[in-house]
């Protein structure tokens, strides 16, 4: 398992109680401490951080608008492809049997691992210290929200908008990848066919770099 100190990298940020880091990628099947309390914190603070930036960067957004984009970035789903995209998963500590089952890479272990660790560095370093790790950890997310695209992600959307036209589904391919192993930036390409249109994407996960690579896809649909 790599040490912790490549996570805090990651994260970016260094903790004075490493403890605190430590208790975070506890899993309870591993035992105590566990990372649920932290969990409930960091969740806490992950809401209070990502309404601070939406109310800054979408001053003409209603509050209902607002917090349809929050929820977008908050669900599990989406913290779960956060997680991976920094390499949390191999620094989780779980019990056998959630290892043996493919826990590592359960959405809702990953999703509360993430808050856990939003809630550690708060405790460690104060608010400002946790606004810097969602947003260094969350960047790529944040920059990517467009309040003209529907609630759905992107790659659903535009699923649903070609089984409509009864399209051919997208195809998505990687077209390139850059740097080292654990900052690896993915740029992948969506291909809509039945429309003749193309779009790439980039991002520190396939994942992310696909819901780039749509939403790009549904903007030249839409224009």
């Amino acid at each position: 398992m790599p040490r912790p100190p490549d996570l805090e990298r990651r994260i970016g940020h260094r903790f004075k109680d490493p403890a605190l880091l430590a208790q975070a990628l506890t899993h309870r099947s591993f035992g105590a401490p566990h990372n649920e309390r932290l969990e409930f914190l960091g969740d806490g603070v992950l809401g209070c951080v990502v309404a601070d930036e939406l109310y800054a960067r979408f001053p003409a957004l209603a509050e209902g608008e607002l917090s349809r984009l929050r929820a977008s970035l908050v669900r599990e789903a989406s913290l779960a492809a956060v997680a991976r995209a920094i390499g949390l998963p191999v620094f989780l500590r779980l019990g056998e049997g959630e290892l043996a089952s493919g826990g590592a890479e359960r959405p809702s272990i990953l999703a509360d691992a993430l808050e856990a660790a939003y809630g550690a560095v708060f405790l460690d370093g104060g608010y400002e210290a946790a606004r810097a790790a969602v947003r260094r950890t969350l960047g790529e997310a944040l920059e990517a929200l467009d309040p003209r695209l529907p609630a759905k992600d992107a790659k659903t959307s535009l699923q649903e908008l070609l089984q409509g036209r009864r399209m051919k589904l997208p195809e998505y391919r990687v077209i390139a990848t850059a740097g080292a192993a654990h900052k690896q930036v993915f740029e992948v390409e969506c291909v809509a066919a039945g429309l003749g249109l193309r779009a790439t994407g980039s991002g520190r996960s396939r994942r992310l770099a696909e819901q780039e690579a749509a939403a790009r896809l549904l903007k030249l649909i839409a224009a």
